[in-house]
């Protein structure tokens, strides 16, 4: 059964640290959103067991955001 994606053990941080982050950096919070999409999306194909190049393309979006969410991060740190 697929589960959605632990953003927040990804970047080792807690849900908590994350909000106050993203309360003050509106790309932060944006590409958050963008992420838990991308996530939602990949949870739905792998429940309708879409092919395999459909998942891997959604996962690759989905990792592309992660890093984007990483490097901001990392800016505003």
């Amino acid at each position: 059964m697929p589960v959605p994606h632990n953003l927040f053990l990804d970047l080792s941080c807690t849900k908590e640290e994350i909000q106050q982050k993203r309360s003050k950096d509106p790309l932060l919070d944006s590409l958050i959103n963008k992420y838990s999409q991308a996530d939602a999306e990949v949870v739905k194909a792998e429940e309708a067991k879409s092919s395999d190049d459909a998942v891997t393309k959604l996962k690759a979006k989905r990792l592309e955001v992660k890093d984007k969410i990483v490097r901001q991060l990392q800016s505003s740190s």
